[in-house]
């Protein structure tokens, strides 16, 4: 790295920037698309942009929720949640799917997405999708910062009991990212598909 690089202590975040790059440097992030169900049924689905997989033994697969959203609400009541493969060709639908709405609106009617009822846990993943895990959560928690002070995030562990798999993307016994086309998120609002190609979303607004 060169001797003029930018700098900046992450305290002040007097980067002098346009944007906070933070998230940008941390890229591209997979997208959890979280279904849950409320404890009277009503269904909810979310993109979380912080989400990864953390162990292969047990699976176990993890989403940070930035505010107490219906997400964790949910799986607070229910303990179950799944999550579904946001693909290039489902890239529009996950971004309607994110909008801000009351807590009990459907975002799978709002996306005109098929909700598909899991078969090991009581909550709705997407049908449309090349792919969806079925989780039970394991932990809830909020990390700490140096401080010891919680952040305004509640980090969700679920352990993945079941997997779905459209053949489609199968190809001698293996998934074929080019067919599966996995979304990650990039900076500010930018996407990418897995290849070269970068495109940006806005997030659209509750009418």
């Amino acid at each position: 790295m060169t001797p003029d690089a930018l700098f900046y202590e992450t305290a002040e975040n007097a980067h002098g920037l346009k944007h906070d790059p933070f998230k940008a440097i941390v890229a591209p992030r997979p997208i959890g698309w979280i279904g849950t169900k409320a404890a009277d049924g009503r269904r909810n689905l979310s993109p979380y942009s912080f989400f990864s997989a953390v162990s292969d033994r047990p699976k176990l697969v993890m989403f940070s929720s930035s505010g107490h959203k219906d997400s964790v609400t949910n799986i607070e009541a229910t303990g179950v949640f799944t999550c579904s493969l946001a693909s290039r060709h489902l890239a529009a639908e996950m971004n309607a799917s994110s909008v801000a709405v009351p807590y009990g609106v459907d975002e799978f009617d709002i996306a005109k997405l098929t909700p598909v009822a899991g078969r090991l846990v009581d909550a709705p993943y997407v049908g449309e999708a090349h792919a969806a895990l079925e989780c039970r959560a394991t932990q809830i928690l909020r990390p700490l910062g140096l401080d010891g002070r919680e952040s305004d995030n509640w980090v969700v562990f679920g352990e993945v009991v079941g997997i779905h798999i459209s053949r489609e993307i199968l190809k001698d016994g293996m998934i074929d990212m080019a067919v599966a086309r996995p979304l990650g998120r990039m900076g500010y609002m930018d996407y990418c598909d897995g290849g070269a190609d970068v495109f940006a979303m806005t997030r659209p607004k509750a009418g």
